[in-house]
């Protein structure tokens, strides 16, 4: 089993550089695994009846995989970024390879937990040997009793069917499971030949080195956990302060009094400030100066974020 889920994930690295972002898609594909296998073992059961089969195996693998492709796109970050954008800017200033970028990788990114289920149910076998039992001609199995056809083949999942199917029953299974398992590996040869192109693609495209656009995730990735930590923080301390203002005290641990002493908070944002930092961003040069985040530009006071005519554009492809 751990061979099978090292060769078929093996090709998921090539989506991430950040190893956070590694570690926690490695997660979703393991969580998608392991889902997939107690829904196999618990919740599968073939109804082994025509008509039924078919429309039972193609929801078992296609409507999970649906629903965690939703949740994948719900979960991503990018995906409230454009929502934002959109509301409060519109999509003007993204040229269509920026726009087909940013919602490439929405959906590349929310993809790997309904392909890892995907090719797991087509390796596994079952939904495809239910789906398309009852579909096998029965003139392609040698001395096949001619009283017997489709209702019968679609029982071939179960178990109780007539002894002398049994040797029929081996067969269609196992020419099945062939098919099954060839689509899955096909499946997982296009997602990594697809993975390599677009890899290749971003950085032959990029206007950035190799080195600059690492420095670039390690900005992101420092820019935003100090943002996280230091936004808890504000908010803890302002809370604090209009909790004292109400009731005339705050009840405070320690921890609590230490950081209203040592980090007073004398006012909040307006919501002009949190509107320009919020969005989709488009990476730009201010006069040769590059310009890694929507806070990096703020803070340096340039406006827009139209493309200026000496300017490089990189769709901003965030962890």
């Amino acid at each position: 089993m751990a061979a099978f889920i090292t060769e078929n994930f093996r090709f998921l690295s090539l989506f991430f550089k950040s190893k956070d972002v590694m570690i926690f898609n490695g997660l979703v594909a393991l969580g998608t695994v392991g889902s997939e296998e107690l829904f196999s073992v618990v919740a599968f059961h073939c109804p082994c009846s025509p008509a039924r089969n078919y429309i039972y195996g193609l929801a078992a693998i296609g409507v999970p995989a649906l629903a965690l492709f939703l949740i994948g796109v719900i979960w991503n970050n990018h995906t409230w970024n454009v929502v934002a954008e959109c509301h409060k800017r519109g999509t003007k200033n993204f040229s269509a390879a920026a726009t087909f970028l940013l919602f490439g990788s929405i959906m590349g990114r929310a993809a790997v937990a309904p392909v890892t289920w995907s090719v797991i149910s087509l390796l596994r076998g079952e939904a495809y040997i239910c789906a398309l039992s009852e579909f096998v001609k029965p003139s392609s199995l040698d001395k096949f009793p001619a009283e017997y056809g489709a209702e019968a083949l679609a029982r071939f999942p179960c178990k109780d069917i007539p002894a002398n199917l049994t040797r029929f029953r081996d067969e269609v299974t196992r020419r099945l499971r062939y098919e099954s398992q060839l689509f899955g590996w096909l499946l997982i040869g296009i997602v990594a030949v697809l993975v390599f192109l677009t890899k290749c693609l971003k950085h032959c495209c990029s206007p950035l080195s190799y080195r600059q656009e690492a420095y670039w995730d390690q900005y992101r990735s420092n820019e935003d956990k100090l943002f996280r930590r230091t936004a808890e923080v504000h908010s803890r301390v302002l809370a604090a302060e209009n909790v004292k203002h109400f009731f005339g005290f705050v009840a405070l641990d320690k921890e609590e009094k230490e950081l209203v002493q040592e980090f007073p908070v004398e006012g909040v944002q307006p919501s002009p400030q949190w509107n320009a930092i919020t969005g989709v961003y488009i990476y730009r040069e201010n006069k040769g100066f590059p310009l890694y985040s929507r806070l990096h530009k703020w803070a340096k006071g340039v406006e827009g974020n139209g493309p200026a005519p000496e300017g490089h554009e990189m769709l901003f492809l965030a962890s």
